[in-house]
């Protein structure tokens, strides 16, 4: 059996807003990220670790930012495109791991959402998807709150071919 891995990572701005959007899930807050698309940095990563694992480059390479066909997009139909590719390329999802590193919001009550989400948009198992959330401690862009960032590692395996 193939297996392959892949490794993911966003980070947006912040700027003052109605909410951020991370997995897919609007967190209520005074601020938004800013970015071509709804900036869901989770996604994103999630997208990028997807398209690395199947050697296909990045997501800029498929919906990039001088497009502007993606301004506003939501990030979920990104995720679902890639999912495709991954399908196509006879591969299926077994893990994703993810960290969203943030001062705020708060993600620890939007946490099971956020995997529940994922899980629906990419057609896995809830217990397939690990969300974590990390802050950086006062430190850097996102210690002061002027951005969000997100890691995500994937394990696909090959799918079983039948006769």
């Amino acid at each position: 059996m193939t297996i392959r891995i892949g490794i993911g990572y966003d980070i947006h701005r912040l700027k003052k807003g109605k909410g951020v959007r991370l997995g897919g899930v609007l967190i209520p807050c005074d601020q938004e990220l800013i970015g071509h698309s709804d900036a869901d940095v989770l996604i994103h990563a999630v997208c990028d670790a997807l398209l690395g694992a199947i050697g296909a480059g990045d997501t800029g390479t498929y919906f990039p930012d001088t497009d502007e066909k993606f301004r506003g997009k939501e990030s979920s139909w990104f995720l679902k495109e890639v999912a495709k590719k991954v399908q196509k390329k006879g591969f299926k999802i077994s893990q994703i791991d993810s960290v969203v590193i943030a001062e705020r919001p708060k993600l620890s009550e939007y946490r099971s959402r956020i995997q529940k989400r994922l899980a629906s948009l990419l057609r896995i198992s809830i217990g397939q998807v690990s969300v974590k959330a990390k802050t950086n401690e006062g430190l850097d862009s996102i210690g002061n709150k002027k951005a969000i960032a997100a890691w995500a590692v994937v394990l696909l395996v090959e799918k079983v071919k039948t006769k």
